[in-house]
């Protein structure tokens, strides 16, 4: 078969099965495999949706430039699709995020703008006000902003949530994503419930976020930096969905960096460190189960976009993840 652009490649991602690192928990542990895609990571869904939706709507036109926010991967997507396209790119990124993505980003012809992570959303050096900024000042212009857009989460309604029941046939008890935009698990979670009322639809927050500590109080907390990339929040989102989730379990930034790296020695998989927080959250999920579980894991991105952080032995002995003298580098 010959496709008409890399955009028809989006979605349509395998289902694998985790054997190594669940070896001797009881129940069926798959992962969806979204690095498949082409822009290598899950948000390539959302970004055509938002794309689709907004030249349907007139907002984006002809020879139009795309404003976004991004922690790389979204930005990622909108890339390779306003390439096929037409479009300018302007993206704004924290500098937390990996030399890796922000220098991909460029290599795919995006004008990028790092901003400081540790300021507030609403502070003017905050990459969510400068893309604000810039689009408000740029003529021909459209911000998508993905953590507002319903759009976002409404791709993983019509594309992962049935992938994923066709791939299963059905059989899965226990969904368990990344919440960061909101998007991949409040589409995929609406999708599989109109399915199946009793899946339960687990959410993945780091630690420092604030969608534990308000979905367990209604409260928002005072929040911190945390490292792993894509996951997590400092203020609520629109595309957010808090009615299809059961419950958020919290990880730290060990736990899913050191979770990642086991994941490429024992599973082959090389993916990145918000996958590392899924597969963690799994396991433990899948411990205080009190019988078999088949349980899916959306697997968000590739290792490829952290072999700077996570995947370097320095950065990681420099923050305490792994120890210089131990016997396995994890």
């Amino acid at each position: 078969m010959v496709h008409n652009s890399i955009i028809d490649l989006i979605g349509n991602t395998p289902m694998i099965r985790i054997n190594n690192y669940f070896k001797d928990i009881p129940g069926t542990f798959l992962a969806k495999m979204e690095p498949f895609n082409p822009g290598h990571s899950t948000k390539d869904r959302m970004a055509l949706k938002m794309i689709e939706d907004a030249e349907a709507s007139g907002a984006l036109k002809k020879g139009g430039t795309i404003i976004e926010c991004t922690s790389g991967n979204t930005g990622m997507g909108l890339a390779i699709i306003a390439a096929i396209k037409g479009y300018k790119c302007i993206f704004t990124i924290n500098d937390k995020q990996s030399e890796d993505k922000i220098n991909t980003l460029r290599a795919m012809g995006a004008e990028v703008i790092v901003c400081p992570t540790a300021v507030a959303a609403d502070h003017p050096d905050s990459y969510y006000s400068v893309a604000k900024k810039i689009n408000n000042e740029t003529p021909n212009a459209v911000w998508l902003n993905q953590y507002d857009n319903l759009s976002n989460r409404q791709a993983h309604f019509e594309s992962t949530g049935p992938e994923i029941w066709d791939q299963t046939d059905g059989n899965i008890d226990i969904f368990v994503a990344g919440i960061g935009t909101g998007g991949t698990l409040s589409g995929v979670g609406r999708f599989l419930k109109e399915k199946n009322p009793s899946i339960q639809v687990i959410a993945v927050d780091p630690e420092g976020s604030v969608f534990y500590h308000y979905f367990k109080t209604g409260k928002l907390p005072d929040t911190h930096l945390y490292n792993v990339e894509g996951i997590g929040e400092d203020y609520l989102v629109k595309a957010v969905d808090f009615e299809v989730i059961d419950d958020i379990i919290r990880v730290n930034d060990k736990n899913s960096f050191v979770t990642a790296r086991r994941l490429s020695r024992e599973e082959g998989i090389f993916a990145g460190g918000s996958s590392g927080s899924a597969v963690w959250v799994a396991l433990e999920v899948a411990r205080r189960q009190k019988e078999p579980k088949n349980i899916v894991v959306i697997l968000p991105d590739s290792g490829s976009r952290y072999l700077s952080k996570i995947y370097n032995d320095e950065w990681m002995i420099e923050h305490d993840y792994i120890k210089k003298d131990a016997k396995e580098s994890f």
